[in-house]
């Protein structure tokens, strides 16, 4: 465990990531008008501040939560992983993403143009026993001897063997991750289900306020999410909970992509989510943030998260985003990947370790912008995808709204208002098309589907829908189509 939580409080201060301390802190300090932040996992500063400037600010994403900024080991055994950025070796901003000034740059550029930034910290944790021996800002290390002369730290700063505050296990190790005095002996905030509570509270409780300079209000505090993975709910009896952190901070709503996942499956009818939120079991929605899919689910797909739906499962992910973004719970994250080709051995991946994209020497690639606004070079990019980012804008047009007007066919047919701003249908129906009258709860005009096209110049590009005096109008949804769902909403209004 590493004792230096000034350093380490201060760090997180600088990078306006996570939140401060006993004081429950949840505002993510958005810019007015977004709602919905994106992870542009292992992108270079340069190109995130690229996309602020020329995509997330002018489509309103409100915020990009990065990888881990700190340096961190150069592992060549398997090549450039992605874990590698989960091991740190010292607090020096330099990483296959950039260096301390690409970094402030980013920050700066992002601001500017009302897009948030939000660091993925490890700081609980140093490089792996097996990790060996110089990092990407060239500094040296020797897990062997806990030296990281980079910050520095030595075997003082760590729990040892035998001292009382290490694992009292045989190996020295977790042996029991339902022994919560092991599993919570390992000390990161990546991953904080394996903190004590106590310890976070001193670490954020030293954080400053935000900078005024940088256009936050007077006394604001940075904004924490907290990883905290709790099973319980999967018929586990794990010992920790993620309501045991909600004093500090906001915590990340794992079963939300997992319950999204098995009803656009088929496993559970589409009307169940009619109360979609705290009766499924989730935590209340000003204390999560919320997915469909994350980094690591999307590569470890355990017993209890079989059906996660990622970018490969095409329209259904359409649909469980445009879904996510369309209803009134939780902070929400949409994920941007980058493709790897998988070895399934076994039932497991054999490749979900890759890297993303580089040349010969390891170096990330930049990413490439096709003309019709997706990437290139191996980069996945949902962001970017039509259904998703016109949600995201769905999402900002009508927050704090209710959901009004559900309807369900008593199966895999659904439809809903939010508020008197915009209305939602889906068909998850295998082999009927969806075909009705409903209200919209929207004034009459012809209105775009954000989810077939784009309004452009005073026209769709996709579905028209035209709304009736009475506020109804004609849906349909075939079954043939990839993603089955339509979505209007008042600033889609044709003129």
């Amino acid at each position: 465990m590493v004792s230096n939580p000034i350093l380490l409080s201060t760090l997180l201060f600088l990078l306006l990531t996570v939140k401060y301390g006993v004081e429950a802190q949840k505002d993510p300090h958005f810019t007015e008008g977004r709602q919905s932040i994106v992870h542009l996992f292992e992108w270079k500063f340069n190109n995130i501040a690229d996309e602020c400037e020329r995509f997330l600010g002018p489509y309103k994403y409100a915020g990009v939560q990065t990888s881990p900024v700190t340096e961190n080991v150069l592992q060549l055994t398997p090549f450039r992983p992605w874990s590698e950025r989960y091991t740190p070796v010292s607090y020096q901003f330099t990483t296959r993403s950039g260096n301390e000034s690409e970094l402030a740059s980013m920050i700066q550029r992002c601001n500017a143009v009302g897009v948030r930034i939000y660091v993925d910290v490890v700081l609980n944790h140093m490089s792996g026993r097996s990790s060996c021996c110089i990092g990407t800002g060239g500094s040296s290390f020797d897990p062997a001897t806990k030296s990281y002369p980079g910050v520095p730290y030595t075997a003082e700063d760590f729990n040892g063997h035998g001292d009382g505050l290490e694992c009292e296990s045989d190996s020295g190790l977790i042996d029991d991750y339902q022994d919560v005095t092991q599993a919570r002996l390992i000390f990161r905030v990546d991953a904080s289900k394996y903190m004590w509570v106590q310890d976070l509270e001193v670490i954020f409780s030293r954080l400053d306020n935000l900078s005024t300079s940088a256009g936050f209000p007077e006394n604001a505090k940075p904004f924490i999410v907290m990883e905290v993975w709790d099973l319980a709910f999967a018929g586990g009896t794990d010992p920790v909970h993620a309501n045991e952190y909600h004093h500090l901070g906001r915590t990340t709503e794992f079963q939300y992509g997992m319950f999204l996942g098995d009803v656009l499956r088929g496993f559970t009818p589409l009307k169940n989510l009619w109360n979609f939120g705290e009766p499924w079991g989730m935590y209340a929605s000003e204390n999560v943030l919320v997915f469909v899919d994350n980094h690591d689910n999307q590569r470890y797909q355990g017993f209890y998260d079989t059906n996660i739906l990622t970018f490969r499962n095409g329209g259904l992910y359409r649909m469980a985003q445009g879904f996510a973004q369309a209803w009134p719970f939780g902070l929400k994250r949409v994920m941007s990947s980058y493709y790897w080709e998988p070895d399934w051995q076994d039932g497991k991946d054999r490749n979900n370790w890759m890297g993303p994209p580089h040349d010969d020497d390891g170096n990330t690639l930049d990413v490439p912008i096709n003309n019709d606004l997706t990437c290139g070079g191996g980069w996945i990019c949902e962001h970017r995808w039509r259904e998703i980012f016109n949600m995201v804008s769905f999402g900002n047009v009508v927050h704090g709204t209710p959901v009004t007007n559900w309807w369900d066919n008593g199966n895999n047919q659904i439809a809903f208002c939010r508020g008197n701003k915009g209305f939602v249908a889906m068909n998850n129906e295998q082999n009927v098309p969806m075909d009705e009258f409903l209200m919209t709860c929207l004034p009459a005009g012809d209105y775009c589907d954000v989810i077939s096209g784009n309004v452009y110049n005073g026209t769709c590009s996709g579905k028209t829908i035209r709304v009736a005096l009475s506020g109804s109008a004609e849906i349909y949804i075939p079954h043939t189509d990839e993603t089955r769902m339509v979505a209007i909403h008042v600033e889609a209004k044709l003129p």
